[in-house]
């Protein structure tokens, strides 16, 4: 079967009759391909492995030896480029089957994904062709020789065809799963992704180049690490309506829907305590002035909680070693290449240390492997003092939805070897040797303040909720046998997921003495009127004690607390069935003694819903409750997840999922 090398050829339709259009054999083939769920009537297969179609003619059929397929992708170029864009594509083989009407297609396991034009030409290659449609060509990770390849079933099933998932969000103390709808089948949205490569600068600098390189999939996972930041990309239903929110996870979970949408199989990955390392440093310094201030004086960050993605292929530029799971970050941080972008990096070489390796992978290192130093800066005398360096702090509870079912699965020994251990350390020590960081680093020859020989820590006393007081102890312990004396200056903050503060909203401070192993328990409230007009909607709170001690030695307490929103309940008491409508009450409880107004639901869920519903209740008075109805309709059996989000204007994003069985 020959290929057409020239993105300019034209196509006519009258050198063969075909009074009817090809047969794609769309049932058969989504089937063979695994590409049934895909909504619309355009065929999508996979590389490497044969599709059936069947041809009618006008009249007798002509002889076979005759017929030459040719397959298109790109764009025409336009009537006023004189040159056209070559394409060099892997060879296609036809093969008759039964008769002269059938064939089976056989695509290259290295071609390119996209979107072909098909065509039929009978004579020699100057003959003129006719065009027959169009097909789309995606990755194959059930075909061994692909480099997206994942041999087990069950990891297939999960990362490649399930529409639906959860991210788990919050902070390292406080970790709650969000559910979250993929929707990669849904009707538009392979045309959608496919758009997405085509914006992309790539495409739009040297559109011949990119479509060679689309049968690469570190090419593809890079190029759509760029893309999926992208506010055009935010657009992932019909028409392009733009999504709600910006944050890490939301390009997250586009990025999840674009990678299945195209065959990879790929996973989002929540990191606690995350680490920004800008000048890869391989440490983060933490600032705060002597009254318990945090102070932004580097543009290093720990932030609460970081998603990025991971796509399964293999690294032949690399080597076999670093195949597997590649990591893609959606949110780029920093620039790469001259854009945002980042990754793939491999999974194997960011726990061994291998950061000279492509792509970004001191930054990705830095995000799990980092150490945080703490230190306190006189804004007055311009003294900076390092009070102490820590090196588990950085990379907690790395978490996955596990395999088959919507539980946490902990991975964070994927990244690194356990805290603490010899091993640990070495790869550390190796990664810095490979980034020319010297041992006796700046921050590292500046010698950590003697520890101090009293412990701090502040303990929660119940889990916080949002409308509620905050009430929480600061414990001191003197661990010497002499009395202490020290100043505690206290702070409470506002503060988004990405660390950084946004408005104080309570201080105070005290002076104590603490007798020879003592213990004293300083008892903290901050009231819901004191935070309420500050708390953003990630809602959450960092409370410091900066402690000086008479000998000039200081020591800084602190902890992230995440309140929680009050819930709501999501019932569908019928049973669910395909075509049938039921049921579904959504019941909200307002915890507070005042009236909640603006208040909206949304819900959308794959193969439940058209589209995503809005629903309006204009208030809800104190300690009562709200019940919002309306009905699902399931298009296709099988397990499916409806999430629903409720917003008023004092709780923001209460999320909640459930888990339904459509049967026939």
């Amino acid at each position: 079967m020959e290929e057409e090398e020239d993105l300019g050829h034209s196509t006519h339709t009258h050198s063969l009759t075909l009074p009817e259009p090809i047969d794609w054999k769309l049932k058969d083939n989504g089937i063979a391909h695994r590409t049934d769920r895909y909504s619309g009537s355009e065929l999508a297969v996979r590389r490497g492995q044969p599709f059936g179609v069947s041809l009618t003619y006008g009249g007798n059929p002509p002889a076979v030896s005759s017929l030459t397929f040719t397959v298109e992708t790109g764009k025409t170029p336009l009537a006023s480029q004189h040159k056209p864009c070559p394409l060099f594509l892997p060879t296609w083989d036809p093969l008759l089957r039964t008769s002269p009407s059938l064939f089976s297609i056989f695509s290259p396991v290295n071609a390119g994904i996209g979107r072909y034009r098909f065509g039929i030409r009978t004579g020699g290659s100057s003959a003129p062709s006719s065009l027959l449609g169009t097909f789309v060509l995606l990755f194959n990770p059930w075909l061994q020789g692909d480099e997206v390849f994942m041999p087990n079933n069950a990891e297939r099933e999960e990362y490649v065809l399930s529409e639906s998932g959860v991210v788990f969000m919050g902070s390292s103390n406080s970790i709650s799963p969000r559910g979250w709808d993929f929707g990669q089948f849904q009707p538009d949205i392979l045309d959608i992704c496919l758009s997405i490569l085509d914006r992309s600068l790539n495409h739009r600098r040297d559109a011949a180049t990119d479509l060679r390189r689309r049968n690469d999939p570190k090419y593809v996972g890079r190029v759509l690490s760029a893309m999926c930041e992208d506010p055009a990309t935010m657009r992932m239903s019909s028409g392009f309506r733009p999504v709600r929110f910006g944050q890490c996870w939301v390009f997250a979970g586009v990025l999840t829907t674009v990678l299945r949408c195209f065959g990879f199989p790929a996973r989002m990955i929540s990191n606690f305590n995350s680490a920004h390392d800008t000048d890869q440093s391989l440490t983060v310094d933490v600032y705060y002035d002597p009254a318990g201030n945090p102070l932004n004086m580097d543009s290093d960050s720990i932030w609460n909680f970081h998603v990025w993605n991971e796509a399964w292929f293999a690294r032949s530029d690399l080597g076999s070693t670093y195949n597997g799971w590649q990591i893609l970050d959606a949110t780029p941080q920093e620039r790469s290449s001259g854009i945002f972008q980042c990754g793939p990096a491999s999974l194997v070489a960011i726990k061994e240390g291998d950061v000279d390796l492509d792509y970004d992978c001191p930054f990705v290192y830095a995000e799990t492997n980092a150490d945080r130093v703490t230190w306190t800066y006189d804004t007055a005398t311009g003294q900076k003092k390092k009070i102490y360096s820590e090196t588990k702090s950085v990379g907690q509870f790395t978490s996955t939805k596990a395999v088959g079912s919507f539980a946490r699965k902990d991975v964070t020994n994927d990244y690194k070897y356990p805290e603490g251990s010899t091993k640990e350390r070495d790869v550390f020590n190796k990664a810095r040797g490979k980034l020319n960081l010297s041992t006796l680093e700046a921050t590292s020859r500046v010698p950590d303040a003697p520890k101090p020989d009293v412990s701090g820590k502040f303990k929660v006393k119940s889990p916080p909720e949002v409308g509620k007081d905050v009430e929480l102890v600061l414990l001191l312990t003197n661990l010497a046998s002499a009395a202490r004396t020290l100043t505690a200056n206290m702070t409470a903050w506002s503060i988004v997921y990405t660390g950084k503060v946004i408005h104080e909203v309570w201080k105070d401070s005290l002076a104590l003495t603490l007798g020879p192993k003592e213990e004293k328990a300083y008892p903290i409230k901050i009231s819901y009127e004191e935070y309420q007009k500050h708390l953003t909607t990630d809602n959450m709170i960092r409370a410091t004690a900066v402690c000086h001690f008479k000998d000039g030695n200081d020591a800084v307490v602190e902890q992230d607390i995440a309140l929680e929103n009050p819930t709501i309940t999501l019932k569908v008491p019928g049973q669910a069935k395909v075509g049938q409508a039921v049921k579904v009450e959504v019941v909200f409880t307002n915890p507070l003694a005042e009236v909640v107004s603006s208040c909206v639901l949304l819900a959308e869920g794959s193969d439940l819903l058209e589209k995503a519903i809005r629903k309006e209740v204009s208030t809800v008075k104190g300690k009562e409750s709200a019940r919002i109805t309306f009905e699902i309709t399931p298009k296709k059996k099988g397990t499916k997840q409806l999430v629903t989000n409720f917003s008023c204007d004092k709780f923001k994003d209460i999320n909640t999922f459930q888990v339904i069985k459509v049967v026939d």
